[in-house]
């Protein structure tokens, strides 16, 4: 760490110091019809316990991490859930508030999708619950989707139990499904926007805003080791992180597993990122894929499930690649459209094979999913992924054959500024130290292949545009190995990347943006992440 970083933070550092860790259990009463939950103490006897860690102005990154379902009383899945989920609620509800409140003005710049988008929210979660009443006894799928919906009901009651001891206005439903919906509200809010309605039924192209994160698959030539990075790209005012680590006991024999480990955000029963350690020996990761094709969204319906429920069910159901996307595919909502990368660790063998399924692409944009197994490019060495589709028809029909044609290689899979960095430089990579390097890389000023742009890179720095700079671009990294990995472990940086000598960003000149509770300057260090607490 530097003087500057802990000059900046001294007395943030001295307040943390004292009440960074909250601890709490919470256990279902029958008697009482009610949740009772203890403050101060993790009671590995009640029926959820766990810690959150205030540590967002001390080293970039809260963390949380809960365990459910293992205490001495046997539960339902569904009580474990909604425990889990009241427990996250009521420990991280002050967060989720401020989170909310820098998010909202993010995604709703005009008043007129208000009412389309609560109306479509609610619509979709009334028929989510419709369907897996009906479906639930006969149907896996729609089983632990009740289950999902339960943590999300818990969620929301922990979060207004600890407002109304804190004499807080509460989150209402629709934030919540706000929160746990951003991903998708990139997608839904202009598709509901009234006066772009016409557009999606015109045919008309619209070029992409700024992609959504780079991620480098890597596989060294003896297969040594496998390295796996992600680098989130978004506005800066979503840099209210939260590492999460869940352990939940379940008894369903069709749930793959109930342990995982991601980067998120407040209020978020997902990642977003989406960066991902399963229990099951898979880990996922992804970037969006903007639709250009307008006329796509015109097949948008709330009788579909959220890119974050089935992300959700896919973790818990899947033990392979394959499975992962047949899960994902089912009831396609044609929102947050990207490409999912899911590596097997099973089929890894470190020094020896790279079984079939190691790698399996997914990509969906409304209307389809497709997917594929690319291990062979694993055994050649990497997988690089940066907001272009790679199947063929995939990248056709969401319109980037066009943009192509009429723009040039930044439509390109293969010719796009970040597609020709990674090709260059990922033969650099051969450790976590040099992974880092790669996913923290803007080298703008210098490098031909971003020509001066700040963004046509691995790390994009907005920010530092000459003309019309934002706050926003890549925000955080996450890199892990093999073997961390399988112990659930990553090590994650928060904020615009410094690299190269880059200023580290503040947000003194760009205080009209919402920035509630965040960082006032950026210059963290990598925080390594693993499970803590012991399992019972």
């Amino acid at each position: 760490m530097n003087c500057r970083w802990k000059l900046q933070n001294y007395l943030t550092i001295f307040c943390i110091i004292f009440n960074s860790s909250l601890k709490a259990s919470v256990r279902w009463s029958d008697a009482q019809k009610r949740v009772i939950l203890k403050e101060g103490v993790m009671d590995k006897d009640w029926g959820a316990y766990g810690y959150f860690n205030d540590t967002l102005l001390l080293n970039g990154w809260d963390v949380l991490e809960i365990k459910a379902g293992y205490g001495e009383v046997t539960q339902d899945d569904e009580v474990t859930f909604f425990l889990a989920g009241y427990l996250e609620g009521y420990l991280t509800a002050r967060q989720m508030l401020s989170h909310y409140s820098n998010m909202y003005p993010q995604l709703i710049k005009d008043q007129k999708v208000l009412n389309p988008l609560k109306n479509f929210l609610s619509k979709q979660d009334q028929w989510a619950r419709e369907q897996m009443k009906l479906r639930r006894n006969s149907d896996p799928l729609w089983k632990h989707l009740g289950l999902i919906l339960a943590q999300l009901d818990g969620l929301h009651a922990g979060a207004a139990q600890w407002s109304k001891n804190n004499k807080r206005e509460p989150l209402s439903t629709f934030a919540v499904q706000f929160l746990n919906g951003v991903g998708d509200l990139l997608d839904l809010v202009p598709a509901l926007t009234p006066r772009s309605n016409s557009s999606l039924r015109t045919g008309e192209f619209r070029m992409p805003g700024m992609g959504h994160c780079t991620a480098l698959i890597k596989v060294l030539p003896g297969f040594e080791n496998l390295l796996v990075g992600h680098s989130s790209w978004y506005t800066y005012a979503a840099t209210m992180r939260i590492y999460k680590h869940w352990d939940f006991r379940v008894f369903d024999a069709n749930i793959a597993t109930g342990k995982l480990s991601f980067s998120s955000y407040p209020g978020f029963l997902m990642s977003l990122d989406d960066f991902y350690l399963l229990g099951s020996g898979l880990l996922m990761t992804q970037t969006s894929i903007g639709v250009i094709r307008t006329s796509l969204f015109s097949q948008l319906s709330p009788h579909s499930l959220l890119a974050w429920q089935r992300v959700r069910l896919a973790n818990s159901l899947a033990h392979s690649g394959e499975e992962w996307a047949h899960v994902f595919s089912k009831y396609n909502s044609g929102t947050y459209n990207s490409q999912y990368m899911v590596v097997d660790l099973s089929r890894v063998s470190l020094g020896h094979s790279i079984q079939d399924g190691a790698l399996t692409i997914v990509e969906q944009i409304p209307g389809k999913v497709m997917h594929s197994d690319q291990t062979p490019a694993l055994r050649r060495g990497y997988w690089p992924s940066y907001n272009v589709p790679f199947h063929g028809e995939i990248y056709n029909l969401s319109g980037y054959s066009v943009m192509w044609r009429r723009y040039g290689e930044e439509f390109s899979y293969d010719l796009c500024p970040r597609a020709k960095i990674l090709r260059r430089d990922q033969t650099k990579v051969w450790d976590l130290k040099s992974l880092k390097h790669m996913m923290r890389y803007n080298n703008y000023r210098r490098d031909p292949y971003s020509k001066g742009h700040p963004c046509k890179t691995i790390c994009c720095r907005n920010d530092l545009r000459q003309r019309r700079p934002t706050a926003g671009g890549c925000y955080d990294s996450k890199v892990t190995d093999y073997q961390m990995a399988l112990q659930l472990a990553a090590e994650a940086i928060n904020g615009p990347t410094t690299q190269g000598g880059l200023r580290p960003f503040s947000w003194q000149s760009f205080n009209l943006t919402a920035h509630r509770a965040l960082p006032h300057t950026y210059d963290f260090p990598f925080v390594t992440m693993r499970p803590t607490l012991p399992h019972p």
